[in-house]
């Protein structure tokens, strides 16, 4: 896949100058927050944005997700939390819910502090994931990726002043 091509020639540093990357030509930073949960950092995230991207049509546009990690955790115990987020961002089956899991559980690896996980939002294909720079693949269903990435771009979020620090650089 073509987006899966930003894995290969490099990945996105935390604090970085925006690079030309390849599959997404013109992409720019438009924001980086921290997450804490009760007083504990979890990750920093970036979002990196093509030309045209608007928040309120975020699921119609190519972007970059990274996350940095700053704890450990298990792939098991992200892709459970994925789920649970992305119920706050839009309807789904269980059916649905069942096979995402299972699908992200054999996709994340485990995390430990200084890992970075990358996702790439595919529009109207699915997402596209690396850890620490290498491909680890995708789950090639639109939904499931404007969900999952809803995660941290969704009004819905459980996170909104996170949402709202990677949105800064990007109109409404």
């Amino acid at each position: 896949m073509r987006a899966l091509a930003l894995f290969a020639s490099h990945t996105l540093a935390w604090g970085q100058a925006a690079p030309e990357p390849g599959p997404l030509p013109g992409a720019r930073a438009a924001g980086r927050g921290r997450l804490r949960f009760w007083g504990l950092d979890v990750y920093d995230a970036a979002l990196w944005v093509t030309p045209g991207f608007r928040q309120s049509a975020f699921a119609f546009h190519a972007f970059v997700l990274e996350l940095d990690y700053l704890r450990a955790f298990s792939g098991a115990d992200i892709a459970r939390r994925s789920i649970t987020e992305m119920r706050r961002t839009g309807g789904f089956s269980e059916q649905q819910a069942a096979q995402w899991q299972a699908a992200l559980g054999k996709l994340l690896p485990d995390v430990r502090p200084g890992d970075r996980i990358t996702g790439i939002h595919q529009p109207g294909q699915g997402a596209a994931f690396a850890f620490n720079g290498k491909r680890l693949g995708e789950i090639r269903d639109a939904q499931f990726s404007s969900l999952f990435f809803g995660i941290w771009l969704s009004p819905n979020t459980s996170e909104p002043g996170l949402r709202e620090a990677l949105l800064a650089g990007a109109p409404a």
